[in-house]
């Protein structure tokens, strides 16, 4: 099929191109109007019991999610009966605003105690944002103007979950321009540093802008069928730009491999997409379905971030097989015009010297004591892993500088509570709750003397340690529906925490008199994790078991598609425990940049990270034993093939990583924390498998398993050799089987050294 396409493409490249330039513009032009139908949401399900408690809410008693806190502050303290009367009509204010629902604040409860800060000159004021993630972006945005600065005379700062949302938004998108402002010019002088010439180098860059263009506009019109997060943007385009330079660099090299032995351009061309191109295929069905398997986590999320990863992946492997192979027919040997960088041809007696020629040769020389070496820093790095501690997203996530992290910080400083934690304890179908209060104070009152509860409000009032504090005021009337109750416990601790979803256990766990469910931060943690625990098996033995497969047509081999899966998470052990030594820990800010430390990651980093580093880990991994393979399958030798085909494809995988570590490490410089995580994770892992893995590991694992390394059964041999994938190009008609020329010295050479 490569072939063909070969044939269809060099007698006429520049109708290729012009059709190629035409469906790209028109695809790339419908993706104007994509960030506008991004979401923030997908980051919960809708099907738990923390989601059925906020469903119940919202219809019952209109009460969403608190997510807006203001903390209002003031020199004469806030019992000065004029601040008192400014505070009043803030609440009041607020209460009034038709997208505002559940405002409350110090005074409005009767001075109570639990939003009154230490100091004696803050209070706050709490409330709910309605409408969905984006919408509640908007009426925050409006709402932030108007409520921060002096208001009636008040210092006022506002903050919570809906600021946290939107700046979080903000900041994303402004990360996201910066970051893609500082790689493309350093792709670009990587990419001269590579082939010398301007040319050479912009044509890596083409296929990769039109492999975005592509993806933005599939994605534009899959925005109609299902919710695409915000974050989908983000990852697409650096995945993609990455993706298209590997695959491109990869070919553009073994094009030149090719003119170097002596072929005619096209012939050169046929041979490249015969074997490069088959690699490329191989490699994006790889990514394809380490992506695809994000589907089995029932969060929206990843399921955007699935379907959008697999279109990247797709996309750059068929921009690859199209643009590139037109292009050098069409350009022929004004691809290396604009050279800025002269190099002398590297003589051919020079094969079989080469730095990962000498590098494999010198590891399975020894290979047990530099494998047991490269084992041992892995271990040291991935020792952290064992202390992994996730957690939710929250204002602590953003920069320092972000308003709702200040305010959040003035909250856990000044008043040490957790009233933006609150648990909603609902009961449906109960009658009328004012024939029931007697049961209702019983349970609030059990309720409110668990360990790590602050307090609970009811609708008969507000209960602490087992006993009522304070009697039932005007607000407790939003306790109350027509047959219809609910409790709001607070809790004492960090609601995200251990502590927290032990209390979450704790309060559903508790005798009650009616039917109840159970919602807020602290309930979704618990609701998240245990979706993640369960769903998290099936996602890895879908990527084990795809990978598996593919891996196996490639080799043809039991034992091969084990050892590399085995050797990436080496890798993502190694990476796992650096992230939570910077990010969870709080070491190495100086390198990364200024966070806020909270002592555990968010939680979707290491689910992004392990589906993005173990399909490109297997990317590199399908570059190097296709080589190895092709090597194997024309002189039967397994030590020759390995270091031949490290020789040939070592500096090309080393570049691939290189750019690719650069595309994402950029990310570093996001303001916010998860970000970051992945800005260091992913080049971690792509750098340590790119070099360490596969350049001592690899061939180290191949020494010591021998011809062991190719063994399969009968039944699966003969499986293979009917529907595996052949990466050595087809010999022509009439040739012989015997090894190319200099093979016989060069297996004596790799052998003597060995």
């Amino acid at each position: 099929m490569l072939d063909r396409l070969a044939r269809l493409i060099l007698p006429r490249p520049k109708k290729i191109l012009l059709a190629v330039l035409i469906a790209v513009l028109c695809v790339g032009g419908a993706s104007m109007g994509l960030t506008d139908r991004l979401t923030m949401g997908g980051y919960e399900n809708d099907d738990t019991e923390s989601a059925r408690t906020q469903a119940v809410l919202e219809e019952e008693f209109g009460q969403g999610r608190p997510n807006l806190t203001l903390v209002v502050k003031d020199p004469r303290g806030v019992d000065d009966p004029a601040v008192a009367r400014a505070g009043l009509r803030l609440t009041r204010e607020l209460e009034d605003h038709e997208h505002v629902a559940g405002v409350a604040s110090y005074w409005s409860l009767g001075k109570a105690p639990a939003l009154r800060g230490s100091s004696g000159d803050q209070a706050m004021v709490t409330g709910t944002v309605l409408g969905d993630f984006d919408q509640v972006n908007d009426r925050v945005k409006e709402l932030k103007e108007t409520y921060t600065g002096t208001v009636h005379g008040l210092d006022v700062k506002l903050g919570g979950l809906a600021l946290m949302n939107y700046e979080n938004t903000e900041t994303a998108a402004k990360d996201a321009s910066r970051a893609e402002g500082l790689v493309f010019p350093l792709v670009l002088v990587v990419l001269v540093v590579i082939f010398g010439s301007l040319v050479a180098a912009a044509l890596p860059l083409a296929v990769a802008l039109a492999t975005l263009l592509l993806v933005f506009g599939l994605m534009f019109a899959l925005t109609f069928v299902f919710e695409a997060n915000n974050l989908l943007v983000n990852i697409t385009t650096f995945l993609g730009l990455g993706l298209a330079i590997d695959y491109s660099l990869l070919f553009i090299t073994r094009y030149r491999e090719e003119l170097a032995r002596g072929a005619e351009r096209d012939d050169a061309i046929r041979a490249t997409m015969r074997t490069v191109g088959r690699t490329v295929t191989f490699s994006a069905v790889t990514l394809a379905v380490a992506f695809l398997s994000l589907l089995v986590m029932p969060f929206g999320m990843f399921r955007s971030i699935a379907v959008g990863g697999t279109a990247t992946t797709l996309a750059a492997a068929a921009a690859t097989l199209l643009i590139v192979p037109a292009l050098l027919a069409w350009a022929g040997p004004r691809i290396d015009k604009l050279r800025l960088i002269r190099r002398k041809p590297r003589p051919e007696a020079a094969e079989g010297q080469g730095f990962w020629h000498r590098l494999a040769t010198v590891v399975m020389r020894r290979p047990v004591p530099l494998a047991a070496g490269v084992l041992v820093l892995m271990a040291v790095l991935a020792s952290p892993v064992t202390d992994l501690n996730m957690r939710l997203a929250d204002e602590q996530m953003l920069p320092k500088s972000a308003r709702s992290a200040q305010v959040a910080k003035i909250v856990a400083e000044d008043f040490n509570n957790r009233e933006a934690q609150a648990m909603p304890v609902v009961a449906r179908n109960v009658g009328a709750p004012a024939e029931r209060q007697e049961e209702i104070s019983s349970y609030a009152a059990k309720l409110s003397a668990l360990p790590d509860v602050a307090r609970v409000d009811a609708l008969t009032g507000t209960y602490a340690e087992g006993e009522r504090v304070a009697p039932p005021g005007p607000p407790a009337k939003r306790f109350a529906g027509d047959d219809a109750t609910y409790l709001s416990v607070v809790p004492a601790v960090d609601g995200l925490s251990d502590r927290g979803e032990a209390l979450v256990d704790r309060v559903r766990e508790a005798d009650a008199p009616f039917p109840v469910i159970v919602g807020g931060q602290p309930a979704i943690s618990v609701d998240t994790f245990d979706l993640v625990g369960e769903k998290l098996p099936y996602l890895l033995g879908i990527l084990a078991v795809g990978t598996y497969i593919l891996l196996f047509l490639l080799t043809g081999s039991l034992l091969l598609p084990l050892m590399a899966m085995l050797l990436s998470l080496l890798s993502l052990s190694a990476t796992f425990g650096s992230l939570v030594y910077v990010f969870q820990d709080g070491h190495l800010q100086w390198l990364v940049g200024d966070f806020i430390n909270t002592g555990a990651i968010t939680w979707t980093t290491p689910i992004l990270i392990s589906t993005l580093a173990f399909g490109l880990s297997m990317d590199y991994a399908v570059f190097i034993l296709s080589r190895v393979k092709e090597e194997y399958d024309r002189t039967g030798d397994n030590e020759l093939a390995v270091a031949t085909g490290l020789e040939r494809v070592g500096k090309v995988v080393t570049y691939a990583a290189v750019i690719l570590s650069l595309v994402f490490i950029v990310m570093i410089t996001s303001g916010i924390s998860y970000m970051k995580a992945l800005g260091l994770g992913v080049p971690l892992a792509i750098l340590l498998d790119a070099t360490l893995i596969r350049g001592i590991l690899l061939p180290a694992a191949m020494r010591l398993l021998g011809g062991a390394c190719w063994w399969a059964p009968g039944p699966l041999r003969r499986l293979h050799d009917r529907y595996g994938i052949s990466e050595s190009a087809p010999a022509p008609a009439g040739a012989g089987t015997t090894a190319p020329a200099g093979t016989q010295e060069r297996r004596e050479r790799v052998t003597g050294r060995l």
